[in-house]
């Protein structure tokens, strides 16, 4: 009886507090060779006997190795588990702060409440947006300068015009660019 329970408790999801727990001994371990009670009560703002007791959780669940009075580690799932859990608060942190201009401290905050909720594919296809709003030419850095000052004036008719003038004389240039280069490749 004892083992199926431990298998239902396994299988069932990680909280928000459960994760925060994962990601902290995950980023200590990243930082420091053995992780401790005292280093993750720190590191989260919780008393000792708080992180004794989650720890007990955890290990349930497979996703520590932990004695107590002794150093912890996480099992290969729970550095999974870690390494996602720190990927999604990385990804969403930097979304934040380089794409919206959020002040890194407020990021960081706010990408720690958002990492629990947002799904892998939605993550996927927030990356993928990162990415093309920094690298396509009908994109690119500009488009977040002036995204960024239209956060902070809205919307001002005659930079609307100017700023489509200018991307419009860019996006030519580009585009023979481009045109240019497709011309030598097929000519190879």
């Amino acid at each position: 009886m004892e083992n199926i329970e431990a298998n239902d408790i396994s299988q069932q999801p990680l909280t928000s507090t459960m994760e925060d727990y994962v990601e902290a001994i995950f980023n200590l371990g990243e930082e420091k060779r053995n992780v401790r009670v005292k280093d993750i009560a720190k590191r989260l703002g919780v008393k000792m006997p708080t992180v004794s007791n989650m720890l007990k959780t955890l290990s349930k669940r497979g996703l520590i190795d932990y004695e107590k009075y002794e150093y912890l580690e996480l099992t290969d799932k729970g550095s999974d588990v870690g390494r996602e859990i720190h990927r999604r608060h990385h990804v969403l942190r930097g979304f934040l702060n380089n794409i919206l201009k959020i002040d890194f401290e407020r990021a960081d905050a706010e990408a720690c409440k958002m990492e629990h909720a947002i799904s892998p594919s939605t993550l996927d296809s927030l990356i993928d947006f990162m990415e093309f709003i920094q690298i396509c030419p009908r994109a690119g850095s500009n488009f977040l300068d002036y995204f960024h000052e239209y956060r902070l004036h809205g919307q001002e008719e005659d930079k609307c015009i100017e700023r489509m003038k200018e991307f419009a004389n860019g996006f030519k240039g580009q585009i023979k660019t481009m045109e240019d280069v497709g011309e030598k490749n097929d000519g190879a």
